[in-house]
């Protein structure tokens, strides 16, 4: 991968990002994101943080090597550390477990007063994130959704503003796990991965029957969110 042949999903993510942002693409990696983005909009400028030294120094090069070293600045650190107070208005995280991101954002939550987009690509549990969006008054506005090498991906935009407008009370267990525009928007990708999710509660279900006890709450659990994948791919 290389900045002009950017990952379908580092380039979907890229999409979310306003004309003229000024963000910081936290676990920069190799700063292929940021470079992507303002070698394509010259307004654009961005801080490349990454917390361990290789890619450190390989995001450094990066950056350099495209003369882009007076509009990204790459740091080393953690998370949201690498970050002063009210100095970029976007922040992306990709590419890591939904849990690890969903700790990083609370860690530096300091650092969000002025931030009004977030942008996030859970590997896994992204719906630790739209908890934590609803909790600390972020609103859900977009999710994305797309297949690459044989990996489901999702994307979460989340804004300044009312959290509950985005969910409806009487879904709202079932649009945080599963996603209320993702729920919405559907497609053959979103029904994969519900496909995927139901075998797996399915075969869970049946370990639970066989056991000497019946976990009854367990049970109850597993069955509703069966149904509700069912009524996704239905």
């Amino acid at each position: 991968m290389n900045v002009n042949q950017l990952s379908e999903r580092l380039s979907r993510v890229a999409s979310y990002l306003p004309e003229g942002s000024h963000f910081a693409d936290i676990g920069s990696d190799h700063a292929y994101l940021p470079c992507y983005v303002c070698l394509r909009d010259e307004s654009a400028r961005a801080v490349a943080g990454e917390v361990n030294h290789g890619p450190y120094t390989s995001a450094l090069k990066e950056v350099n090597s495209h003369e882009l070293q007076d509009r990204i600045d790459v740091r080393l650190g953690n998370g949201l550390e690498v970050l002063e107070a009210d100095e970029v208005k976007q922040v992306v995280i990709a590419g890591m477990g939904g849990p690890l991101i969903r700790d990083i954002l609370d860690a530096g939550k300091d650092k969000l007063r002025e931030v009004s987009r977030l942008i996030v690509q859970p590997n896994i549990d992204s719906q630790s994130l739209r908890r934590w969006f609803y909790e600390n008054q972020f609103t859900l506005v977009n999710e994305d959704i797309l297949e690459e090498n044989d990996h489901i991906y999702e994307i979460l935009v989340a804004e300044k503003g009312d959290p509950e407008q985005t969910y409806q009370s009487e879904q709202f267990e079932k649009e945080l796990w599963l996603g209320p525009h993702l729920l919405k928007k559907g497609g053959e990708v979103f029904r994969k991965k519900c496909q995927e999710e139901l075998d797996k509660k399915l075969f869970v279900l049946e370990q639970l029957k066989r056991a000497s006890s019946v976990n009854q709450e367990k049970t109850d659990q597993l069955n509703k969110e069966i149904n509700w994948l069912k009524e996704v791919i239905d």
